[in-house]
């Protein structure tokens, strides 16, 4: 794909670039570059994956410059490469100059000469929300072309399965399903009549010659105006002050208020819910990236993340959401609470699984080759109690008849010993990952109980470890 930029700008330009540079595209799947042709011109080449969203992005970019927005200029494109050539906005973000401001004076302090920027910022915002709904065409919004019920599930799910399972945070399945019924029927209520940036952070704002220009709108969809000043103003790494948090939203209200009607009170009470859905978002994709993926930087912004939930909760949710309410003070308390600011530890994760012998051992999905396989063949057979027959390891009436036999008992001490002994090896070494495996004659039992059980218990003795269950046969 370097090439076809190459080629690309060759064709727009008359002229072959003299040097390409990788440039860094943290928690995407696209791929930047930098064209240079000496100190005379440079450009961004973006490669992206998905095609739909490739489309979105140029077809937004292109809306927002007609409309008068600080975008990047698209100089050329070859959407069946999945490539394109944009503006060179340079390198510093808003998060960047916000952390530089930092390190450079007391970095407890939120720096006064940033201000200026948010507050330029958030007087834009409202232009996208207004005028780039105006132009922009929904028809090539993806995945949705507004923040509707299921767009609002995606984001609460992200929260559920990628950080609150990963991470071993306990829940209701039920309880929380019902929450987020009430929280989802909650957020449509603010209505879905403007354009919905999505992912309006201080990273996606880049400062050139003291401006701000913005980029990663490709997710945008028609929706309520509430949930992008959110993104912004609770950006957990920015660590926004809560004073200056409220001014900042009254600056931002002042300029929405002069595009469009505005009823402040209302809008406060409503954005409580967007602030809940983002963080809940953005947790997801911590999550996603730290556990899953292995980046730890990602979850270094749990703590942050964890500190304004805290503050929420110290505010009282704007409805009654108790299952939503005890996670999110368990996030707390393990995050957030004294001597809890560390981030997470990524540099181990365990994958547990479940097999059937019929069926042969299971690969190596991992790379690494290592692991344990423990033979459970020796344990009374479910399968062979009428009742049982139909159930798996996961039903309770087979966790009970197993937990009552003394076989179990003693093979359960010796893996649990076993694998604690050599997961805290692998802390102390800074491994990245090891499987157990579980075997049994059918794969729906013994192992399958068996795989659950280990995976509770290294969840409770090692929260900071990245436990995932595979089944086999289920």
């Amino acid at each position: 794909m370097k090439e076809r930029l190459i080629t690309l700008a060759e064709e727009r330009f008359g002229r072959r670039p003299d040097g390409i540079l990788d440039l860094v595209a943290d928690g995407s799947t696209r791929q930047y570059y930098r064209l240079v042709w000496d100190a005379e011109r440079a450009v961004v080449g973006a490669v992206g994956p998905d095609h739909d969203e490739n489309r979105a992005f140029l077809s937004f970019a292109r809306a927002f410059r007609s409309a008068g927005l600080p975008v990047p200029e698209i100089h050329a494109e070859d959407q069946a490469a999945g490539v394109w050539l944009e503006e060179d906005l340079g390198d510093t973000t808003l998060f960047r100059a916000l952390s530089d401001a930092r390190n450079a004076g007391d970095p407890d302090r939120f720096p006064a000469d940033i201000v200026p920027l948010y507050r330029r910022a958030l007087a834009i915002l409202p232009r996208f929300q207004v005028e780039g709904h105006r132009v922009v065409d929904y028809r090539l919004a993806y995945p949705r072309r507004a923040f509707d019920r299921q767009s609002i599930r995606w984001d609460l799910n992200y929260f559920k399965y990628h950080f609150l399972k990963l991470a071993g945070v306990p829940f209701s399945e039920q309880r929380l399903e019902d929450d987020f019924s009430r929280l989802t029927t909650h957020l449509l209520q603010a209505g879905a009549d403007g354009f919905l940036y999505r992912d309006f952070q201080s990273r996606n704002i880049m400062i050139r010659d003291g401006e701000p220009w913005f980029i990663d709108f490709q997710g945008g969809r028609k929706g309520p105006p509430h949930y992008d000043v959110a993104s912004l103003l609770y950006d957990a790494k920015a660590a926004i002050p809560r004073p200056l948090r409220a001014e900042l939203l009254e600056a931002y209200l002042d300029a929405l208020g002069a595009l469009v009607p505005v009823d402040r009170p209302r809008f406060r009470e409503q954005l409580t819910g967007f602030v809940l859905v983002r963080l809940m978002q953005a947790m997801g994709a911590y999550g996603y990236r730290g556990f899953f993926e292995r980046k730890r930087r990602f979850l270094e912004s749990v703590p942050h993340a964890a500190r304004n939930l805290d503050d929420l909760l110290a505010a009282g949710l704007p409805l009654a959401l108790p299952e939503l309410e005890q996670v999110f003070r368990r996030i707390v308390e393990r995050w957030a609470g004294p001597g809890s600011g560390a981030a997470p530890h990524a540099g181990l994760g365990v994958l547990v699984k479940s097999f059937s012998y019929r069926d042969g051992y299971p690969s190596d999905s991992e790379g690494h080759g290592g692991g344990f396989v423990f033979d459970c063949r020796s344990l009374p057979n479910p399968h062979h109690v009428p009742e049982l027959r139909d159930c798996t390891g996961e039903d309770a009436k087979v966790a009970d008849f197993l937990e009552r036999s003394r076989e179990v008992q003693e093979f359960w001490s010796n893996v649990s010993e076993l694998v604690d002994a050599h997961v805290e090896r692998f802390l102390e070494r800074r491994f990245a990952s090891v499987t157990v495996a579980f075997g049994c004659t059918g794969g729906r039992h013994r192992s399958v109980f068996m795989a659950a059980k280990l995976a509770a218990h290294l969840r409770s003795r090692y929260p900071h470890v990245a436990v995932r269950v595979v089944h086999g046969k289920l």
